[in-house]
């Protein structure tokens, strides 16, 4: 699952690029609205965390242009401003959530889940899809509801991409485009073929399948 961070001050950016990559996340940062609006234009975000103090124009107004073109991800808005009022000016612009510096990066972890959670309509961290339960806190996975496997970091941002989007295909680039960060080194598209098939022998077969020239889907029943 890709995330948009957009923040000026690069060593609050690096932290929290590390923290959310240890979380499973894959995150394409940016640190002007010149590079935030290149990289909206072109890439598939699950959600944009939007610092609001920003070098090159006003973070509000970004967030109400993204709004206005029909940008419908979760954007968790940061701000070293911590008025009621200053809130509500960003909520009513776009902002579904919205946290003040300086702040602990496990309550951002909390709330970038739940706005997810929210987004995907599943209020529990247990998403269940077809059988298969996995804990979005955890890292792990079970078929039977008794038996945990513990995932491998990028395992789960694998599974948890597909089952958030049942019963769609996938191709082998969009997949690729979900696990890595634009900064890294590019991937062979073989990788997937890899992982796949590690999440089908944990699985079972029938959960993941292929369609062929096309690419893969998890399905829902």
């Amino acid at each position: 699952m890709k995330l948009l961070l957009l923040e000026d001050d690069d060593l609050l950016a690096e932290s929290l690029t590390e923290t959310l990559e240890d979380s499973g996340y894959s995150v394409d940062s940016a640190s002007s609205i010149r590079v935030a609006e290149s990289l909206m234009a072109t890439e598939e975000y699950a959600l944009a965390i939007l610092d609001l103090g920003l070098p090159d124009g006003s973070g509000l107004d970004l967030l109400q242009r993204w709004r206005e073109r029909g940008h419908r991800l979760p954007i968790l808005a940061l701000t070293a401003r911590d008025t009621w009022e200053d809130k509500v000016i960003g909520l009513r612009r776009g902002a579904d959530d919205y946290l003040t510096k300086p702040f602990h990066e496990a309550e951002l972890l909390a709330r970038l889940h739940a706005l997810l959670r929210r987004q995907s309509g599943s209020l529990a961290q247990i998403l269940t899809v077809n059988g298969v339960q996995l804990d979005e806190h955890t890292q792990q996975v079970s078929i039977d509801g008794a038996t945990w496997q513990v995932l491998t970091a990028t395992e789960y941002r694998l599974l948890r991409y597909l089952m958030h989007h049942p019963d769609r295909v996938h191709s082998k680039s969009q997949l690729l485009d979900q696990l890595y960060a634009l900064e890294q080194d590019a991937a062979a598209p073989n990788l997937v073929e890899v992982y796949i098939g590690r999440l089908r022998r944990r699985l079972g077969k029938h959960i993941i399948q292929t369609r062929r020239g096309q690419g893969y889907v998890l399905v829902s029943h």
